[in-house]
């Protein structure tokens, strides 16, 4: 057997490569891992945790709005982004430092470099110039923004990396794009007080989301004051003589802003790499191709999270890395199961959602059952805040299994976990309905919808 300097090699400190590296040293590897920015990822350094604390930042100027309802008085308040800025950096600094302590405790080694294949199990570190070798390489360095480089003047624009350094909160934004990045965003930027407008290509935001879900989000934000202008894109963005942007759509509308944002999707993180020299085969974007067990086609090299293409989640990306570990040091051959994946948007209000929308289950059963209920959640009553929560089962009719869950409302997002265990354990509607009500709940509606709001057969409903 070949001599190699490392058990395990992994190229990128995300969640998923830091997951990887930390269990396969735990074993006793020998096991380096190499990130050529912070340890985090997008997900703690750029993506999923600095956007919930932007969210909770957010949501007070509706906090403070509905405490009067319920007999507080609220005097003047002020935001100061600065604050915010200097309290995210603050965090994500302490959760890269507990990124690097498990790994160090587990006895992987953490260097600062970028790290890119000479061969199939070979390495050169960039900072320093050296080379090292493994018996295996995992690759895990996510994805990148889309930055657009058709468009003329994407060079003035920013995307989500940027809006969570900026120096000064905008006056004015358009935010180009209808996926989770722009429609959080929106309602993030909204809150803080800052003039908003969404533009999306299609003809409804948050494609793949239950229909219901798509279109209350899209009438709530609108209601707060967010315009969302659907069927446009964005064919030219130039700068204004004071300094701020104007925004050509093609629709002919100009918009003006401080801050354009692009947020159009993601690009796998592979340019430049080396995949070529270590003969991984890539798809037309760059994706890195794998089976079913993440291998990609070079038998010693494994690739998980983003970098694939395939669902881009943190958790799907550590499940991938566990899988990886249980099959290349464990001798248990082990397949990500990405079936019924429970997601949330944390849009204002949030939608929560597992399994299959309306839509796609209509094109798997032969006939469903759909049981929706609209109202306004107790905690709307004394604040006069006219939101309505949405609440929508899918039931399979033939076997009255509850095949997905969606919620529009506070705290949806927590709901769609717990209904992710009833979903994924294949319970069926008189499971829900035999389940005791929780009551005063918002929650209780899930477990009292007892008759059909309709039926769906032959893409039709009735």
């Amino acid at each position: 057997m070949a001599a190699y300097d490392y058990d395990l090699f992994v190229i990128g400190g995300g969640s998923g490569g830091v997951r990887a590296g930390r269990l396969a040293a735990g074993l006793g590897k020998r096991v380096a891992i190499a990130e050529e920015y912070r340890y985090g990822g997008t997900c703690v350094i750029r993506g999923c945790v600095p956007k919930k604390l932007f969210v909770y930042a957010s949501q007070f100027t509706e906090h403070f709005e509905d405490a009067a309802g319920f007999g507080w008085s609220v005097g003047e308040s002020t935001f100061d982004w600065a604050t915010l800025i200097a309290n995210k950096d603050r965090e994500i600094a302490r959760l890269e430092g507990l990124y690097r302590k498990g790994l160090e405790n587990a006895g992987a080694e953490v260097l600062d470099t970028r790290a890119e294949l000479v061969d199939a199990h070979t390495v050169r570190l960039v900072a320093g110039g050296r080379t090292v070798t493994a018996d295996q390489i995992l690759i895990a360095v996510g994805g990148r923004a889309n930055p657009h480089n058709a468009l003329p003047g994407h060079e003035l624009c920013i995307t989500s990396n940027e809006a969570f350094h900026l120096e000064t909160l905008p006056k004015a934004i358009v935010i180009e794009g209808g996926g989770y990045i722009a429609v959080e965003f929106a309602n993030i930027f909204h809150g803080l007080g800052v003039e908003t407008t969404l533009i999306y290509r299609g003809k409804e935001i948050l494609g793949r989301f239950d229909m219901d879900m798509r279109r209350g989000l899209h009438e709530a934000m609108e209601a707060k004051g967010i315009r969302i202008l659907c069927h446009r894109v964005i064919k030219q963005v130039e700068r204004r003589d004071d300094g701020g942007l104007r925004a050509h759509l093609s629709e002919g509308e100009v918009l003006e802003a401080d801050q354009v944002m692009l947020a159009i999707g993601r690009l796998p993180n592979t340019e430049g790499l080396g995949l070529d020299r270590a003969g991984v085969a890539t798809d037309h974007q760059g994706a890195v191709i794998v089976d079913d067990y993440q291998r990609t086609n070079v038998e010693n090299i494994w690739a998980v999270g983003d970098v694939t293409n395939k669902v881009q989640l943190t958790p799907v990306a550590i499940h991938e890395a566990m899988c990886v570990v249980e099959t290349a040091f464990k001798g248990n051959p082990a397949r990500p199961d990405r079936d019924t994946i429970a997601t949330a948007v944390f849009s204002q209000p949030e939608i929560g959602t597992v399994g299959l929308s309306e839509d796609e289950a209509m094109h798997r059963f032969e006939e469903l059952e759909v049981y929706r209920a609209s109202f306004h959640p107790m905690r709307h009553t004394l604040s006069g805040r006219q939101e309505k929560m949405i609440m929508k089962i899918v039931v399979d009719a033939a076997t009255r299994r509850v095949v997905g869950c969606h919620v529009l409302g506070p705290d949806a997002g927590e709901l769609a976990q717990v209904l992710g265990i009833a979903v994924k354990a294949g319970l069926t509607k008189d499971d829900f309905d035999r389940t005791m009500a929780l009551h005063p709940s918002a929650a209780e509606e899930l477990v009292t919808m007892y008759t059909p709001s309709w039926r769906v057969k032959d893409g039709k409903r009735f």
